[in-house]
């Protein structure tokens, strides 16, 4: 018989809001740190031995939190509001100061997100106020690198992921028409394009080992996706769901499991090299807007964080054997 699916190992309450996005920072020694963005504008600092937040950081004005990150190479922390404002912090010494911030222009819903290559400057894609437009900024100088406009029309910008090749940086969106766009952003332009979803991309995520994305929709099934050896898109598998409506998709740092938050309140983890169904965690009291893995490198120390619109987090620790 099939084992039944793990309780949490725990549960953060004090968020006072929906938790909208999280992020784990891995330490060499103990639990890693949580970052948490809310729906009422601030973000909490959740340290995890003692199940407390150890600070909280209130930048946006209130506005909705939907996007948070740190930059290992600086030690900085981001969050992104939908005030159109990414704030850059600095955390260093107990700080808990907004360095500067960057104008998105956007009212959607699209997370930044960051690439960090060794040896390379540190991008982030940002969404822009035209709602099909992608800007990529240099961090560092917080100077645009380039603008990333669709010569067809898509509708608005869903979803994003930029990674790095020995050719260059790619960055895969999603968009309002179901079509998923890969864009070599070094050359600024897109190289493959496939309509993999009949309703917009609400998330993706890639795995730069196997060239394998993986997508979801308001639809009730997940699209896995490969590139090609000439970086074209292919779709590989559609997997079925239950009921519709995925928020978030992320692939464990080992590439063994996947992760799908779903609009019905449950986490649906699936093999990632399969897409065979491992278990349905069902926690929360309405729908699950994030999940996050701390892929930290001692397997008795991943976890896998669950943010829900019922503001509680929950943390669990799953198929971790190496």
């Amino acid at each position: 018989m099939a084992r039944p699916p793990p309780d949490p190992v725990f549960t953060l309450r004090g968020s006072a809001a929906s938790v909208n996005t999280l992020h784990f920072r891995c330490a060499e020694a103990g639990l890693p740190l949580l970052y948490s963005g809310s729906g009422k504008g601030l973000v909490h600092v959740w340290n995890l031995n003692t199940r407390r937040a150890e600070n909280v950081l209130d930048g946006h004005a209130g506005a909705s939190v939907i996007w948070v990150s740190t930059v290992r190479s600086t030690n900085t922390f981001l969050s992104h509001g939908r005030d159109m404002q990414v704030c850059v912090w600095d955390l260093h010494e107990g700080r808990r100061t907004v360095a500067h911030s960057l104008h998105t222009g956007s009212v959607g819903f699209c997370q930044c997100c960051l690439l960090e290559a060794d040896g390379s400057k540190t991008l982030l894609a940002l969404p822009a106020e035209n709602m099909e437009e992608i800007t990529v900024t240099e961090l560092a100088s917080r100077t645009p690198a380039c603008s990333l406009i669709p010569d067809d029309k898509h509708g608005m910008l869903m979803c994003m992921k930029m990674w790095q090749t020995d050719a260059g940086p790619l960055l895969c969106a999603g968009y309002e028409d179901g079509s998923l766009l890969i864009w070599d952003v070094s050359y600024r332009r897109p190289v493959s394009c496939l309509k993999v979803h009949p309703e917009p991309v609400m998330c993706l995520d890639f795995d730069v080992g196997r060239q394998k994305g993986i997508s979801g929709s308001s639809d009730k099934n997940l699209c896995s996706w490969m590139l090609d050896g000439q970086q074209n898109l292919q779709i590989q598998d559609s997997v079925p769901l239950t009921n519709p409506g995925v928020s978030r998709l992320r692939i464990r740092g080992d590439g063994k499991i996947v992760a799908a938050a779903g609009w019905d309140g449950s986490v649906r983890i699936f093999g990632w090299k399969k897409m065979k169904p491992l278990a349905v965690l069902q926690h929360h009291k309405d729908l699950v807007h994030s999940v996050a893995f701390s892929d930290h490198p001692e397997p008795s120390k991943r976890l896998m964080a669950a943010g829900s619109k019922d503001q509680r987090i929950s943390l669990w620790s799953i198929y971790t054997e190496s």
